[in-house]
């Protein structure tokens, strides 16, 4: 009588994703923005793809995808003419070059929410008043153009939090790296008691 050998114990099941079952995780749906942006530069790729299945993954990521073009309002502040900034500066127009140069910038007079009232004038140029030489400066220094032409959302938040942490900065030297419409920086200057405050852009007509 010969001996039976014993059965093999079955395979250990796969350990099985943690994702919620109702979706792709957010670390999924921003790869997907990322692919989607790609696939844009490839008229072939985007041909190749399912138009359905597409426009299911933007609805996804539109979730998880949010650029809030006015601000979340954090900061109170309004615009004014930058003719009439000039003017209340004892800069009155002189010449049809200055006006035409009025005329393509935008001053936002920003409120801060800090003892003494504190303002901050922020010009920016209009997005559609941007030149050739606006083109071809980003090209020259290989940035881009949106620390000319707008204020970030998340620029407004980082303002709005060093204001309301204006004692992480006292006497202390800070330097603010690509700081684009350049709030932050600014706010950080005239809210707080930092000993200097230095903010730089690689685009110099940000910086002027």
């Amino acid at each position: 009588m010969g001996s039976s050998s014993p059965s093999p114990s079955p395979a250990p099941a796969p350990p099985q994703s943690s994702a919620p079952a109702h979706g792709a995780s957010n670390a999924s749906l921003r790869w997907r923005i990322l692919r989607r942006a790609l696939l844009a530069r490839s008229s072939s790729s985007r041909a190749s793809d399912g138009t359905t299945n597409d426009q299911k993954k933007i609805g996804d990521t539109n979730k998880i995808s949010r650029k809030a073009s006015r601000g979340f309002n954090l900061i109170e502040c309004h615009v004014v003419p930058v003719s009439q900034l000039h003017k209340s500066q004892g800069n009155s127009l002189n010449g049809n070059e200055t006006s035409v140069e009025c005329q393509k910038d935008v001053n936002v007079c920003y409120k801060l929410p800090c003892g003494g009232s504190q303002e901050l004038s922020v010009m920016y140029r209009r997005e559609d008043s941007l030149e050739l030489n606006d083109i071809e400066a980003s090209n020259k220094y290989n940035i881009d153009t949106t620390g000319l032409v707008c204020c970030w959302p998340s620029e407004e938040v980082l303002a709005f939090y060093c204001i309301n942490h204006s004692d992480m900065f006292r006497s202390k030297r800070v330097l603010e790296l690509g700081s684009g419409y350049g709030l932050a920086g600014l706010a950080i200057a005239a809210s707080t008691n930092a000993n200097e405050v230095v903010i730089s852009d690689g685009n110099p007509q940000v910086v002027g």
